[in-house]
């Protein structure tokens, strides 16, 4: 009879998956596609438009109706300097709430949308949770929770959909045991963990979605204040108590949520579909030296494709380009890792890449989503070494237009 954990997870990803295909605003329709072009892919590669926007200029205009110019950045160099600069540029929500009509009180909160020194004060509360030392605790949980997804994908007749019985349970399962959610509470977490970057399943969705969870954390810091459990929202009450607000530290959870759980669910269905066609790349995974190959992965497939917006404090020069004071730029995470379209290479020399982002705003849960990864594909493929596609590659429907990719199912054969 499967665990209690098992039924949490599989409600969950069913109802993922229907949020996941829910359709609401199609921003394709409202939207040219030179705009969308950053969000697109050919499979797992950069379609030919955003290497052409390169290799014409490192910096090029968007062509989005909105009152500011908005820049592609899409060189490398030039990636790295956006990024890289506290002064020059600013990340505060209300830059774009302006853009866009928000109000202020939607602000989601977190280390996104924030600027120094309210950023540098906040990202100071997270991370000693995410130091290597705090983390180990979460290693015997995340390995519980690989084997008894790989344990339900055994007992499976037929096809089994990688996304929906691999990709999705362990990180959503892992981040509920680094927020410390109480176990009969963790359905309710799991309801509110949504889909919220597919921009053609719908914008008014994905808003509804970032509602719905800062709700559901606010309730969760209020109860630990009292309780504190020993994950990550009881250990900053513990150890900085009123000095982060309510608010604040529902932002924190959420922006972990957002971060960790999506991204993760993609790069674990995406690896898993290179291995599966990559023989001596599973092998080395296989036989445990699966750190390297995790890293190459992380270059090659880059699922988060764009940066958080940034908007320029001042003119300046950038890629031989005038930005204006005000002006936004999108920096293209996915050109930065994939200049001239490289291939993976399990025999690449290691070099810094950019699926975590760079400067101030690099994700703070990096070293955490490393440690999901080299535990989950090892065990995948010592479980399964005969895994391979059910379908043929090209009938695989990948995301059409979002800031994280992904595949929408993977059927494999087990055995």
């Amino acid at each position: 009879m499967p665990t209690l954990r098992a039924r949490i997870a599989s409600w969950f990803v069913r109802r993922q998956l229907a949020r996941m295909n829910r359709k609401g605003l199609d921003l394709g329709s409202l939207l040219p596609e030179s705009a969308l072009m950053p969000l697109r892919r050919d499979g797992l590669d950069p379609i030919p438009a955003l290497a052409a926007a390169r290799s014409a200029a490192p910096v090029s205009k968007l062509d989005i109706p909105l009152k500011i110019d908005v820049w592609l950045v899409s060189g490398r160099e030039e990636v790295r300097t956006v990024l890289g600069s506290v002064d020059d540029w600013s990340s505060d929500f209300n830059n774009l709430a302006v853009q866009v009509g928000m109000a202020e009180s939607e602000n989601p909160g977190g280390l996104g949308f924030s600027d120094p020194p309210v950023h540098t004060r906040l990202r100071k509360l997270l991370t000693p949770e995410f130091t290597m030392r705090r983390l180990a605790r979460l290693t015997p949980r995340i390995e519980e929770i690989v084997e008894e997804c790989l344990d339900t994908m055994a007992a499976a007749d037929g096809p089994v959909d990688l996304v929906e019985a691999f990709a999705l349970p362990i990180p959503s399962l892992v981040i509920c045991e680094l927020l410390g959610v109480p176990y009969s509470e963790r359905e309710a977490f799991q309801e509110v963990a949504t889909a919220r970057f597919d921009l053609l399943g719908g914008a008014s969705a994905s808003l509804g979605a970032i509602s719905d969870s800062l709700v559901f954390l606010r309730e969760q810091v209020k109860k630990q204040r009292d309780n504190p459990t020993d994950g990550l929202l009881g250990q900053i009450i513990r150890e900085h108590g009123d000095q982060v607000d309510d608010e604040e530290l529902a932002g924190l959870a959420d922006g972990v949520l957002t971060g960790g759980f999506e991204t993760t669910a993609s790069m674990l269905a995406l690896g898993a579909l290179v291995l599966m066609e990559d023989a001596d790349a599973a092998r080395t995974v296989r036989e445990g030296d699966s750190g390297p190959v995790v890293e190459e992965l992380l270059r090659y497939l880059t699922v988060v494709q764009v940066a958080f917006p940034r908007f320029a404090k001042r003119d300046m020069q950038v890629g031989g380009v005038t930005i204006k004071e005000g002006d936004g730029v999108i920096c293209s995470l996915l050109s930065a890792d994939r200049d001239g379209a490289e291939p993976f290479d399990l025999y690449r020399a290691p070099a810094p890449h950019y699926a975590f982002g760079h400067g101030i705003h690099r994700c703070i849960g990096a070293e955490l989503a490393r440690m999901e990864l080299r535990a989950a594909y090892p065990a995948l493929l010592r479980r399964f070494p005969e895994l391979r596609l059910a379908v043929p590659a090209d009938e695989l429907q990948f995301r059409d237009a979002s800031i994280v990719y992904g595949v929408e199912t993977l059927p494999v054969l087990v055995r």
